[in-house]
């Protein structure tokens, strides 16, 4: 009887629009994520670490069910328990739900930031992922405007810290929630004038969330766009003084603003302070970060009103900025150990072990698994290790290691093993 064929098994890749970050790009990141918490701490701002997965009501009841996160991008599931679920699609309102959930703005002040995956169903493209990173910073219990200047300066300092040029600070106010719905009336009216103009989603827009056609990238609405009401000229008293104070705060700290009316941000619980650091460099996704205040959305959640405000920024545009310098290719490796031979491998191992003891900022390899010397000392080279200890059955014997500078020309000497570990130091 034929056996049947099996055919080709299907090769398994990556998810459209979620990546790999691999052993070279890795030290990319830790450069960045270090230098983030850096500045961040410097502030007295305290990590939280939040869950991937909340209910879906968050995002519905925190974002807004008109925006296009919430309806189009969010990835959603029923559990087995019939529970709906969602990756976050943001860092914002899982940071409000925990600090609730625990109590954290009983003792007044909270300063937190936070990092990790998003997750948004989008179109890939430079710049746009499904799975992208983000770290954002959050505060809780200030309304005055020195914490929205605060965590701009923030911003700037990091991009001086990461060697991130050309970008410019774009900055716009969305006032209180009256003045808003003020200005929606009449931006309504306005944009139904011209209603045989827009498409079915600028339509849609228009009934459920008429403020995000001013963030509208359709050329053929820029022109309508450019004409249309502004929100600044329906501020009350408390919006322009709030706004006139933080332009004041910055411009005493030399920060460059360019004032954008058309802002607005694609999330509903804005309010006041908007603005997005953004870039000429990385073509339609421009945006590396953005913020701003959202004052009612803890008590929108559950909590008691309580100011807040804050931003978040995409790691992987920060990445595609940093200049080559400021990143580290690799590992810097100092020393390579070369061991040849059973007792040479169970030697090595226990040496190594003694010299990380001593030198615990020290990058130290074992060669591990078969291999000559020859190899091993190729291996050595490709490292980028600065020293090659060798050992061989003869060192073994005689208690002693051999030690190779791999980027001078010094020749090859020894040291007893007894020794290694205080006298290895003049050598590094």
């Amino acid at each position: 009887m034929r056996q049947p064929v099996i055919g080709m098994v299907r090769k398994i890749q990556a998810i459209k629009g979620m990546h790999d970050a691999l052993p070279t790009e890795t030290p990319h990141w830790q450069v960045l994520e270090s230098t983030i918490q850096s500045v961040l701490e410097g502030y007295g701002y305290a990590e939280i670490r939040l869950p991937i997965l909340e209910r879906t009501e968050l995002f519905q009841r925190a974002i807004g069910d008109g925006t296009d996160i919430v309806n189009k991008e969010m990835y959603t599931f029923s559990d087995r328990h019939a529970e709906h679920l969602t990756l976050r699609p943001e860092g914002t309102a899982g940071c409000v739900r925990a600090v609730l959930e625990h109590g954290l703005l009983a003792k007044g002040v909270l300063r937190s930031w936070y990092r990790g995956p998003m997750f948004r169903y989008e179109r890939p493209q430079q710049g746009r992922f499904r799975q992208f990173h983000q770290a954002g910073a959050e505060v809780f219990g200030i309304a005055t405007a020195d914490i929205d200047a605060e965590l701009i300066l923030i911003c700037k300092r990091l991009w001086q810290a990461l060697g991130i040029a050309d970008v410019r600070l774009e900055l716009n106010t969305l006032g209180t929630a009256a003045c808003r719905q003020h200005y929606r009336h009449t931006l309504v009216e306005y944009f139904r004038s011209h209603h045989q103009r827009l498409d079915a989603d600028s339509q849609h827009r228009l009934e459920v969330n008429p403020l995000r056609l001013l963030d509208s990238k359709d050329p053929a609405l820029q022109p309508i766009i450019r004409t249309a009401p502004v929100l600044t000229d329906y501020l009350d008293a408390e919006s322009q003084q709030h706004f006139e104070t933080l332009q004041a705060l910055l411009q005493a700290a030399g920060v460059t603003v360019t004032l954008n009316p058309h802002l607005v941000r694609g999330l509903d619980y804005y309010n006041h302070t908007v603005f997005e650091w953004v870039t000429d460099q990385l073509g339609a996704q421009g945006t590396i970060c953005a913020g701003g205040r959202y004052d009612g959305l803890v008590e929108q959640i559950g909590g008691k009103p309580t100011p807040a405000t804050g931003f978040a920024m995409g790691l992987e545009r920060l990445l595609a900025l940093m200049p080559t310098d400021t990143r580290q290719s690799r590992p810097v490796v100092d020393i390579y150990l070369v061991a040849v031979g059973a007792a040479a491998r169970q030697c090595g191992l226990q040496l190594a072990e003694q010299l990380r003891n001593q030198y615990q900022q020290r990058c130290i390899i074992v060669h591990c698994g078969d291999g000559s010397f020859k190899s091993q000392m190729r291996q050595a080279d490709k490292s980028g290790a600065r020293l090659a200890l060798v050992l061989g059955e003869q060192e073994v014997a005689d208690n002693t290691i051999g030690i190779k500078s791999l980027r001078t020309g010094q020749a090859q000497f020894t040291l007893a093993q007894s020794n290694l570990p205080e006298q290895l130091g003049e050598y590094l």
